[in-house]
């Protein structure tokens, strides 16, 4: 087992690509907190992990991030990776018919928690001698769709800053990676799609992506893993791309 005896944290693991990483890990040893918003989802997924805890955060809100790794700490005694998973898309529109109020959620969400995350994740990385974190971010950051502008800013700054966080933390054994997705069979999909779901519009989000499909939770997972182990204790500051080709 890859991921024996390492304690993790996955932010909106109750569904989609989180759920996909929180079951991935557990089943390679890890002793994992399922944070999530909506707390009866991460329950469930909890549930059915052993070893396994479910914290309702809200990732945008500073106390929330620091009750959940204190929960991590306090339940498994410390921390040894941070999966900054949760985000919120934006509905396919005009850039400028977003309204404000969704603009300040989109960054609090996929920006902001990534700052308070290490705020309060790097201190308990630092206790373990070290660790990993992977920041999801998105192929948006690289190779942008038209009526998602804002959405593609907030992951372009996920990319920037794991970077940068990379350069910053190696010195004290700390990795940090992203992975970028392409659109995903998840709940978050149909935003993307303009809020209307059908065979025909899925097909042409599929028509731009050569192997010919959407990507799954269990290709993000098996992403997260190889990041998350040993195995790529020489990488930091990459940015996967999990997108069939899309980004070529």
């Amino acid at each position: 087992m890859r991921l024996r005896e390492r304690v993790c944290v996955v932010t909106g693991g109750g569904s989609g690509f989180g759920e996909g990483i929180a079951r991935r890990f557990a089943e390679e040893g890890a002793s994992v907190v399922v944070a999530d918003i909506d707390g009866a989802a991460a329950e469930r997924v909890a549930g059915e992990l052993d070893g396994a805890m479910a914290v309702t955060a809200d990732v945008s809100k500073n106390g929330d991030v620091e009750d959940m790794i204190s929960a991590a700490e306090g339940a498994f005694g410390g921390l040894d990776i941070l999966v900054n998973n949760a985000g919120i898309p934006q509905r396919r529109m005009s850039m400028l018919d977003v309204p404000e109020e969704v603009f300040d959620q989109i960054y609090a969400v996929n920006v902001k928690s990534i700052y308070l995350g290490a705020l309060h994740g790097v201190p308990a990385l630092k206790r373990r001698g070290g660790g990993v974190i992977i920041n999801t971010a998105s192929t948006a950051a690289v190779s942008p769709r038209p009526g998602l502008t804002w959405y593609n800013g907030s992951k372009g700054a996920v990319v920037t800053l794991t970077k940068s966080m990379a350069v910053e933390l190696a010195p004290d054994g700390i990795r940090v990676n992203a992975i970028n997705p392409v659109v995903g069979d998840t709940p978050m999909a149909v935003e993307f799609m303009g809020g209307e779901d059908t065979p025909e519009i899925r097909q042409k989000f599929i028509d731009t992506i050569p192997l010919g499909r959407m990507s799954t939770p269990q290709d993000v997972a098996n992403a997260a893993l190889y990041l998350a182990s040993d195995e790529a204790d020489f990488i930091t500051g990459v940015c996967l791309e999990v997108d069939g080709g899309r980004c070529v």
